[in-house]
């Protein structure tokens, strides 16, 4: 059984604790935002890692980072 990472746990927290305060809820959603784009950076790394010098090879490292900057780089709602 894996342990939840901390930044979904404070999130939990911080919604089960909010009652009806605004400021703890986008805390908690803010959270949760940044665990998934991390998920999705910590992805685009290990595939790039698994690649070699090839040419196509490099060109799909590529194409798998700039994905990965893009998600980063969304615009939060």
């Amino acid at each position: 059984m894996s342990k939840q990472p901390e930044a979904l746990r404070l999130a939990d927290w911080l919604d089960a604790d909010a009652c009806d305060l605004q400021t703890p809820r986008l805390a908690a959603a803010e959270l949760r935002r940044l665990h998934s784009v991390n998920a999705v950076l910590l992805s685009a790394l290990q595939d790039i890692a698994r690649y070699t010098g090839q040419r196509q090879v490099l060109d799909e490292n590529a194409r798998i980072a700039r994905a990965a900057i893009a998600k980063a780089e969304e615009v939060k709602p």
